[in-house]
């Protein structure tokens, strides 16, 4: 860590504001929320916004702890660079980094008086530390992303909070309701995790569904809008019970954590909705091929911020989670697919048996057998 200038806040003042700056995907705007959560513990009359890239603020929209969600495009014109510009250009007391690359560090470095990030030790990556107060080491392999985010609390002299917020609206709770009735016995299956290198068999969801059913308990498939999905989640809802929902494309992403809330059982890869169902402390099998887990894993509901909930190989329990790895010596490889392209397969997750997976379900949720 950095020392480069000393923190401003002590003694009992506090920012008026802060920024943090998470410009990737879903589940790292999720996984950002335990930063979040501990600045509004040590400030709370601190105002927090957090820049996003377009389309990921549905997950944060509801969020108690933030008072503004910014956007941005993942690939903005000159046109969009400078509308951002203006609209955070030193305004902020504190602003955070929690992306290691040029364009958040940039924009941290805009928007706050103050500012810390994560930064990748190499040679070419140090000019970034100019920008920078305070700077923390980057560690893409041995420190879970929560911890990672959290390490930059501890620039600003605030303590640690662990706690994933997964949020929605009255108005989301309410689609949620009216799409499932008012019983809670169902499961939540989220099969599609948007890369091939991420996803389970087809039929290991469809046999899976149909253990359930026979133990009286309905299938919610859950997924996005995008055409891909729509697609994928219908030809699985195809082979389902008749009683299952496909509830893919028709809800927000707070209304289908409402949803997932109130179930018995989540099953589903490596995916944002994986992380909210072990967030809401909802009995979790996470499906995990060749992710880094110890990265990467779902962090389970209630866990301390100080210690990593995984180790790097083999199926195993933390908390309300069961991580089930796929078999080999390669796993996990950190790599994208068996063909080393995030359109390939990978054979430990498609080689995964549906008994395997009906197992943790019966374990972690106690439905019998």
């Amino acid at each position: 860590m950095s020392g480069a200038s000393d923190f401003p806040y002590r003694g009992g003042t506090a920012p008026r504001s802060v920024l943090i700056v998470v410009t990737r995907r879903i589940g790292d705007v999720l996984l950002a929320t335990p930063l979040i959560r501990s600045l509004k513990q040590a400030w709370s009359q601190c105002a927090v916004d957090v820049l996003v890239f377009s389309g990921t603020e549905g997950i944060i929209a509801a969020n108690r702890d933030v008072r503004r969600v910014l956007t941005v495009g993942s690939r903005p014109s000159w046109r969009g660079h400078l509308g951002l510009a203006a609209r955070i250009a030193r305004r902020y007391d504190i602003a955070f980094s929690l992306v290691p690359g040029d364009r958040p560090t940039f924009y941290a470095y805009l928007a706050g008086r103050w500012r810390a990030g994560l930064l990748v030790d190499s040679r070419k990556e140090r000019w970034k530390r100019r920008l920078l107060n305070r700077w923390v080491l980057f560690d893409d392999l041995n420190t879970h992303t929560v911890r990672m985010h959290l390490a930059l609390a501890g620039t600003a002299g605030v303590a640690a909070q662990g706690e994933i917020t997964a949020s929605w609206s009255a108005a989301e709770e309410q689609q949620a309701a009216q799409l499932t009735g008012a019983g809670t016995w169902f499961a939540v299956l989220h099969p599609y995790p948007k890369f091939n290198y991420k996803m389970w068999h087809q039929g290991g969801w469809a046999e899976l569904a149909h253990w359930l059913a026979a133990r009286g308990m309905r299938t919610v498939l859950t997924g996005g809008g995008g055409a891909e999905e729509l697609a994928y989640v219908a030809a699985i809802a195809r082979d389902l019970p008749r009683d299952a929902l496909n509830a893919a494309g028709r809800l927000t992403l707070g209304a289908s954590a409402c949803l997932v809330s109130r179930a018995r059982v989540f099953v589903g890869p490596d995916t944002a909705m994986t992380h909210v169902a072990a967030a809401l402390g909802v009995p979790t099998v996470a499906l995990y091929g060749p992710t880094n887990c110890v990265k990467w894993g779902p962090w389970p509901h209630g866990h301390a911020p100080d210690a990593n909930p995984w180790r790097r190989c083999g199926s195993q329990r933390s908390g309300n989670v069961t991580l089930l790895q796929g078999a080999g010596a390669c796993v996990p490889c950190h790599l994208e697919g068996c063909e080393r392209r995030i359109d390939s397969y990978s054979d430990c997750l498609q080689q995964l048996p549906a008994s395997k997976v009906i197992d943790a379900v019966r374990r972690i949720s106690g439905i019998s057998a």
